[in-house]
């Protein structure tokens, strides 16, 4: 090869890889947060956790906490205390962020933590329409099937 042809193709490398490179993507916007004003808080006390889930009026979940989750461990996560602790996050968050003013309350399960988290939602400043109970209970099962014939 002459020196010529070393020099083109050194100077067409750099366009080579200029077309190689790809075209930066375009961010999209972020959703703004929604304004929910009236919402659904559901609580599931169980004998060893309470989980407290907001909700807007479709079900689709605004903010969450539980016992757990705020730091208690073993068997203080089923009790009174922390079912409040976990409803005042959950419900400060669903108040700051969503503006939630006014909720319908369901409540699931038969643990400590019921009532107390109940009392935390009408503490923390939002309107209780409504309370549910909806406990599954138990109604002796399905009927058993019957024995092999031989």
């Amino acid at each position: 090869m002459s020196e010529e042809e070393i020099k083109q193709t050194t100077t067409d490398a750099p366009e080579a890889t200029a077309e190689a490179t790809p075209t930066p993507k375009v961010k999209k916007a972020k959703k703004g947060k929604r304004v929910v004003n009236h919402g659904q808080v559901h609580i599931k006390a169980t004998f060893n956790n309470t989980i407290i889930t907001v909700t807007d009026q479709k079900g689709e979940a605004l903010a969450a906490s539980s016992a757990g989750a705020n730091g208690f461990r073993g068997s203080k996560k089923g009790t009174a205390y922390a079912a409040g602790v976990a409803a005042e996050k959950a419900l400060e968050v669903a108040k700051k962020d969503h503006s939630m003013h006014t909720a319908d309350i369901f409540v699931k399960g038969i643990g400590l933590g019921r009532d107390s988290a109940i009392r935390t939602v009408a503490n923390v400043g939002i309107t209780i329409n409504s309370i549910t109970d909806t406990t599954p209970i138990a109604h002796g099962g399905v009927r058993p099937k019957g024995e092999r014939k031989p």
